[in-house]
């Protein structure tokens, strides 16, 4: 494709006079598609003899496909270009593009959406600089890609397709410009990124993060999914939760096996109106929005055959009002519970906020507020017998460490944390 005007109506960086210049397509036009073993074989030839770190990104179907499977992947590196591949068609084949990449550094934005589909075609970092995060340590305000392109490069990257359905096939030209787009500067911006970090003497916080970024495997489904369906809290029987319960089941079944997000099988909406209704025939049943309608019709069966079994349960095997937890409570209920733990969390999340202005680092990066909420809930035996430990800080340290903290972070908060918990 070629080039567009990118000097008409520039706008301005804010507190810069410098125009920021629109990017409209890449400047050496949009690759091809590369759907075979051949082309893909030639491609990792090409990205071997390149230099410096690649650019990675991958382009999936969230919001359309069950899976989280990558339809696209954006590879880019300097003296070798832009690549775009479908890896549908190519599955088995991407053997030599590991060989070639794998041991390289991948510069990729939000890298923790992209890494499980990526590594499950056998495509693993074996070193890695997130700029979305990185940019969270530099402490930038905004740190979208288009945002950090812009204030960084001067560039304007103009975004719109990063929601779509990239199932669909073939690709549409805008959307794979697009696509282009996305590694076009990731290089550049890497580079920006990291001169930051080292201008503020963040460089080893940043690499500690990036490896546990790239090292984390992902986490396991969280148990009673089913309690996220939109609407529940509207439900004031325990009967009632178990017709969420199973019809959220039935129709986790139907979409993982067609591969089809969940809500297009059959909206959270629907679920819970069926709930209230409790209907007892197909008549009943279709009569609810959204089960007469024809993508539905053909379902009804399973759909009343989930009711039924609810509603067959006994009472001991009903679900719970409220939901279990693993671990402290919600936090509004702490007051009540522990009026010790409420003020421990008071504390802490003050210090950790002073560090947060500090070092100008978003609290949640500093630790995680999970981290900090079983810690200030019962995390040390001292907090039960109400003493001091004989070594606060490296009783903070010890438990930070087993919970994930890295060495970077507990050395942050270790101190303010055992300052703020016991004086």
């Amino acid at each position: 494709m070629p080039v567009a005007d990118e000097s008409e109506n520039p706008t301005r960086i804010e507190g810069n006079d410098d125009p920021v210049v629109p990017l409209l397509a890449p400047v050496d036009g949009v690759p091809p598609v590369l759907e075979t073993a051949a082309a893909v074989a030639d491609a990792a030839a090409r990205l071997a003899a390149g230099a410096g770190p690649l650019a990675v990104d991958a382009e999936r179907a969230s919001g359309f496909r069950y899976s989280n499977r990558a339809y696209l992947i954006q590879l880019r590196r300097r003296g070798a270009g832009t690549f775009l591949i479908d890896p549908i068609p190519v599955t088995d084949a991407l053997g030599p593009l590991a060989e070639a990449i794998n041991d390289l550094e991948w510069v990729l934005h939000s890298a923790d959406q992209d890494l499980p589909g990526l590594a499950e075609l056998g495509l693993r970092p074996a070193r890695l600089f997130d700029t979305e995060l990185g940019g969270r340590l530099a402490g930038f305000e905004r740190v979208g890609l288009a945002a950090m392109v812009e204030k960084l490069l001067g560039r304007e990257l103009r975004k719109g397709h990063g929601a779509a359905d990239w199932s669909t096939r073939p690709l549409p030209a805008e959307w794979l410009n697009y696509a282009a787009l996305d590694v076009e500067l990731l290089l550049e911006l890497r580079d920006e990124v990291a001169a930051s970090l080292e201008k503020q003497g963040k460089s080893d916080w940043a690499a500690q993060e990036f490896e546990h970024v790239r090292t984390t495997e992902p986490a396991a489904p969280k148990a009673d999914r089913w309690r996220r369906t939109s609407g529940i809290h509207s439900l004031r029987r325990t009967r009632q939760l178990a017709v969420v319960r199973e019809l959220w089941t039935a129709r986790d079944q139907l979409a993982r096996h067609r591969d089809v997000a969940p809500a297009r099988v059959l909206p959270d909406s629907a679920i819970i109106a069926a709930a209230q209704a409790d209907p007892k025939t197909i008549g009943q049943l279709r009569a609810l929005p959204v089960f007469g309608g024809p993508r539905q019709r053909r379902h009804s069966r399973d759909w009343l055959a989930a009711v039924d079994r609810a509603r067959a349960l006994p009472e001991s095997e009903l679900p719970t009002l409220t939901q279990p937890y693993d671990g402290p409570p919600p936090v509004n209920r702490w007051e009540r519970r522990d009026p010790a733990a409420a003020a421990r969390l008071t504390r802490a999340r003050a210090a950790m906020g002073e560090l947060s202005e500090e070092h100008s680092v978003p609290v949640e990066n500093l630790l995680t507020p999970d981290l900090l909420r079983r810690l200030c809930w019962d995390g040390l035996p001292e907090f039960r017998s109400d003493t001091v430990p004989d070594a606060p800080v490296q009783a903070i340290d010890d438990y930070l460490k087993a919970g994930g903290a890295r060495p970077w972070q507990r050395e942050l908060a270790a101190p303010h944390l055992a300052t703020a918990l016991f004086g």
